[in-house]
């Protein structure tokens, strides 16, 4: 239970983290530019303490769920030299897409990570085919069933089999009967004797084991080669980021609904991902990082108040009709959309999330 709970505080503050590099984005381009900012705050009031550097009050506060950044006039109403108002549009829009940008350098640090220690990526078995260096490993073993009993441990892989689904069933065939598994431990390979459950528990397979296909899908670069990979696989997955976001509506919105794989998923489940990907090892869990800050920062773009890419929109028209859109009319849209995204928040979290964690905290606990 403690390392379940150790794997969800890592996993919930990884994800915290990438809001504070999002906000530190919008922080220093307004420092650059000689904006005034009131305050940069880690989670969200009410206040745990703040100290004042400058003219800036840092802050910790109660509600850990992002971060922010209070910038002088981003509000409106205010237009002098030190507001966000008083700057050039072009400006701006730079302060805007700061918290964006930051995203995609967070990206490509993870990602040059990546590329300096490797990953194991997990693989369905309809991608196995192509792929030469894939494993079936142990994710979990149940305690007193059939692996547990004989020894089976997290982390072996089973060899001699392609495709999970064909040892699912040759253990479901072999019930009762007893087989003999090749298993690879570290650098070691031996054979293991088990029989497979007739009558297993509901929920659970005949042997008792948690399976999962991975292949070394990002190999370890030099030291010199890391920041480069970074880069272009940055750009792969941004782009791959919005052919899939475009295909996702264009299927929604023609009445196909969701495309298979596609899974909904608020801070809870994202939460509940990132946790389920420590288990594969600090490679793949830092691409996974990476690639939610690539989509996040997508996300952000997206011309919807209450986004930096609503922002961005309100920006547009500020410039071709020569003024701003009048303060009270921006808050009161930015409002309803924030309010219809936490509405949405809200029901995914309900819908999906809290399933979701229900059923990785049933699963930790069995192991």
């Amino acid at each position: 239970m403690l390392s379940t709970i150790l794997t969800l505080v890592i996993a919930f503050f990884s994800l915290i983290a990438l809001m504070i590099i999002h906000e530190f984005g919008h922080f220093i381009i307004a420092k650059k530019f000689g904006v005034r900012v009131d305050e940069f705050g880690i989670g969200y009031p009410p206040k745990i303490f703040g100290k004042k550097i400058g003219e800036t009050i840092y802050s910790i506060n109660w509600l850990p769920l992002g971060a922010f950044v209070r910038i002088y006039g981003e509000e409106g109403g205010i237009d002098d030299y030190r507001s966000f108002m008083g700057l050039k549009i072009w400006k701006r829009v730079l302060i805007v897409i700061g918290g964006v940008v930051a995203f995609w350098m967070a990206s490509i640090i993870l990602f040059t990570i990546v590329f300096g220690i490797g990953a194991n990526i997990p693989i369905g078995d309809q991608d196995v085919q192509g792929v030469a260096n894939s494993q079936i490993k142990i994710i979990n073993v149940e305690s007193g069933s059939p692996a547990g009993l004989a020894g089976l441990q997290e982390g072996d892989s089973l060899l001699e089999f392609k495709k999970i689904k064909d040892f699912q069933d040759f253990a479901k065939n072999h019930a009762g009967q007893q087989i003999s598994l090749k298993i690879q431990r570290d650098n070691k390979v031996f054979d293991i004797n088990l029989t497979p459950r007739t009558n297993p528990a509901p929920g659970q397979g005949a042997i008792g084991v948690g399976l999962e296909r991975l292949a070394t899908l990002i190999n370890k670069h030099p030291w010199y080669e890391a920041p480069l990979q970074g880069v272009i696989f940055t750009w792969q997955t941004t782009a791959n980021g919005i052919i899939g976001l475009y295909s996702l509506f264009a299927n929604m919105f023609s009445g196909k609904g969701v495309p298979q794989g596609a899974e909904f998923a608020g801070p809870l489940g994202i939460t509940v991902f990132l946790a389920r990907a420590v288990d594969y090892g600090p490679g793949f869990f830092l691409y996974f990082i990476g690639v939610i800050s690539v989509f996040v920062a997508i996300f952000n773009l997206f011309p919807i108040p209450a986004l930096d890419g609503g922002k961005l929109i309100f920006l547009a028209i500020e410039k071709i009709m020569k003024k701003p859109v009048p303060i009270k009319i921006e808050q009161n849209i930015t409002m309803i959309f924030f309010i219809l995204l936490i509405s949405l928040s809200i029901f995914v979290t309900i819908r999906f999330d809290i399933p979701r964690f229900s059923e990785f905290l049933k699963s930790s606990l069995q192991r």
